[in-house]
């Protein structure tokens, strides 16, 4: 087993509460590694977000983004501000722009419920919500961003785009984590998320899914329209596995998917290419509680998780991967008794009372 590897961290705090979770994040991150022994990991800490764009005039200055890309991975915790806009109206999303910039396609986003963590969906036979959505995030809709156009204040038109490329390449990914998943006792299932019945352009990607499917007999492969979807995931969510979808529809299936896990502060993801890849919460700043010590810091204790994890598949080394499944362990530990309440889901749990938390069943971790 290879020891002294450093990996190094591009790291941007962001706005809002992303500059509250971020240090104990990485600490956290500090004190497994550690425990793991045998490789450490080097922050470089960057500017991005709205009180960038204050600073320089942009919410993704190119020093920032250039030095991420010599970086191993990056950490991110929230950008933006409501009351921050550009001119013509429309908030500041520099973490899509790096999505397009680094060629960031796989949105991964885990749904996983935690014992402890008061459930929105209990199913009668006990079963826990364990599925991934995997998100196209350099097409479908999101094309349009910065491009969109309103004639003569009376009509207004975005377009959406899907190409063999990208679906392709999103797809294979999603049978591969499928695999992998099987591996552990999945189900060992893709389920294309789609509209094929009304748009050409879902029944594109839809038949360019079905020919990536047959180079993977091992992985069963069939399709839900969004709409038959939506219901689904309050019906019987835990009847999923590997869920593949267009840029639009992740954006709105994954914060459905976090609301069954309890809330935004326990959703985390991924953002991954072939060259980089973005670990984040899937919540926002959330200017109303910044500075309160409220914010849950869970979606980013789990993001850090998945980077690690991400690590050690992509460098083969494994104690990358067993400090991040350490941090998974910890957040269970935390919740497990059901007695800490982050302030999202009525009880009076912190930022440093979470953090303790995890911090004490880092420790206890093996």
């Amino acid at each position: 087993m290879p020891t002294n590897q450093d990996f190094k961290i591009a790291v941007f705090p962001g706005d809002g509460i992303g500059t509250e979770i971020t240090e104990p994040c990485v600490a956290l991150v500090d004190a497994a590694v550690a425990k793991v022994g045998g490789f450490s990991v080097t922050n470089d800490w960057l500017e991005a977000g709205a009180a960038a764009y204050v600073n320089t005039g942009s919410a993704l200055p190119d020093p920032a983004l250039d030095a991420s890309r010599l970086c191993d991975a990056i950490l991110l915790a929230a950008m933006g501000d409501p009351a921050i806009r550009y001119p013509d109206g429309t908030e500041l999303t520099p973490q899509i722009d790096m999505r397009f910039e680094l060629d960031l396609y796989a949105g991964v986003r885990p749904v996983r419920t935690i014992a402890g963590v008061p459930q929105v969906i209990a199913d009668p036979q006990n079963r826990p919500i364990d599925f991934v959505l995997i998100r196209e995030s350099t097409e479908g809709l999101f094309v349009s961003l910065g491009k969109g156009v309103v004639e003569n204040d009376t009509i207004a038109r975005d377009h959406l785009e899907i190409t063999r490329k990208g679906t392709e390449r999103v797809s294979r990914f999603s049978f591969d984590l499928a695999r992998q998943r099987k591996k552990a006792g999945h189900q060992g299932r893709v389920t294309l998320v789609d509209k094929a019945n009304v748009f050409a352009s879902m029944a594109f990607m839809r038949k360019v899914f079905d020919e990536v499917a047959d180079g993977y007999d091992d992985i069963e492969a069939d399709h839900a329209y969004v709409d038959a979807m939506a219901m689904r995931f309050v019906q019987r969510p835990w009847d999923y596995d590997v869920m593949v979808t267009e840029n639009m529809f992740g954006d709105i299936l994954s914060d459905l998917g976090a609301g069954l896990m309890g809330g935004l502060g326990f959703a985390p993801s991924a953002d991954i290419g072939d060259d980089h890849a973005v670990f984040q919460p899937c919540h926002g700043s959330a200017p109303d509680i910044a500075g309160q010590g409220k914010a849950n810091p869970t979606a980013m204790f789990l993001s850090a998780a998945m980077m690690l994890e991400w690590l050690g598949e992509k460098h083969e080394f494994e104690q990358a991967e067993i400090a991040g499944g350490l941090i998974r362990q910890a957040v269970d530990a935390a919740f497990a008794s059901g007695d800490l309440l982050p302030y999202e889901i009525g009880g009076q749990a912190g930022t440093r009372q979470i953090t303790d938390a995890v911090m004490a069943g880092l420790k206890q971790a093996l």
